[in-house]
């Protein structure tokens, strides 16, 4: 069974609910930025979910384009327009509050999807689908570690530093070096996310004369411009480790080429279809869990054939 099908039990355990309560139920849905890779699929896939029912759920898309003030326009534009529930997907976990607060005083229910929010404990009327993301850290740290002999230097090209997965993710990464003091970490800079500067920064570095046997990053669309750059400089595929987070089609692509070493798999289906299915329960007013965990899985060049 292909791996990306096995959380057809998370979406089973939060069937769609279903009757004339369902029909032409909309939700207002605020993306912290369209022109993300993975976020994309994120989005293809909650569009999935929502056209699955057959009772009739609208999705109304809006892009926040990375900018918090217009993600909290979005929702209050949501909220004036009478939604039945929002989903959010964060521009800054550390800028939330004022999103929930409005959501909660209107009484309409509030799931953020992907990205959970800096405070540790939400309101009743709110939920979160997401992932462990400092699991995803020791993952794929824990794996290179083993593959560099627990000795060498690494960089780290970190994503965007207003999400807490970018820091989460890192403390994973840096809770696996503490057990391998002869590996040191000699850069780490934000690549926010983007391929081309995953490019740049391992670029840079290369120019700069530093060596390094490993790249650690906080996803796939750096790790592939990192392995992009070193291809350029001459280098052997394969000769620098290289690991990345998501399991994007191109992730699992460069890890079958032996581009990248490893890459983490985060379910983006299983966090869509997760969203979706607890918004409705929430409009329905059934129980639900407050936050729902989506496991990450490691893929490697042995069994990446099952990540597609």
């Amino acid at each position: 069974m292909k791996h990306r099908l096995r959380f057809a039990s998370l979406a089973l355990s939060m069937t769609l609910a279903s009757g004339a309560a369902m029909a032409d139920v909309k939700i207002g849905v605020s993306m912290s930025q369209f022109d993300d890779t993975y976020l994309t699929y994120l989005r293809e896939s909650m569009n999935e979910r929502a056209k699955s029912n057959p009772e009739g759920v609208q999705l109304q898309f809006e892009d926040a384009r990375a900018d918090v003030v217009k993600q909290l326009s979005q929702v209050e534009n949501f909220i004036s327009q009478k939604v039945d529930a929002i989903v959010v997907n964060p521009v800054d976990t550390a800028a939330t509050r004022k999103i929930t607060e409005a959501a909660v005083k209107a009484g309409i229910p509030l799931v953020y999807v992907n990205r959970r929010p800096d405070d540790e404990k939400l309101p009743l009327g709110v939920a979160t689908v997401a992932s462990k993301d400092m699991e995803a850290g020791q993952m794929q740290m824990e794996y290179l570690a083993k593959k560099m002999g627990g000795k060498g230097d690494i960089v780290i090209l970190l994503g965007d530093l207003a999400n807490n997965a970018t820091t989460n993710r890192t403390k994973g990464v840096k809770e696996v070096l503490a057990k391998y003091p002869d590996i040191k970490v000699d850069q780490e800079q934000t690549g926010i996310w983007l391929r081309d500067k995953g490019m740049t920064l391992t670029n840079d570095w290369l120019t700069q004369g530093r060596k390094f046997d490993a790249v650690i990053s906080n996803n796939d669309e750096m790790a592939i411009g990192a392995a992009m750059a070193l291809k350029q400089a001459g280098i052997e595929p394969g000769t620098v480790l290289i690991a990345g987070v998501d399991g994007t089609p191109d992730g699992v692509r460069a890890v079958e080429k032996g581009e990248l070493a490893v890459t983490v798999f985060q379910d983006a289906k299983g966090q869509a279809y997760g969203s979706v299915d607890t918004a409705l329960k929430m409009i329905n007013k059934e129980p639900v869990e407050q936050a729902v965990w989506v496991p990450f899985q490691l893929i490697t060049k042995d069994n990446a054939k099952d990540f597609k």
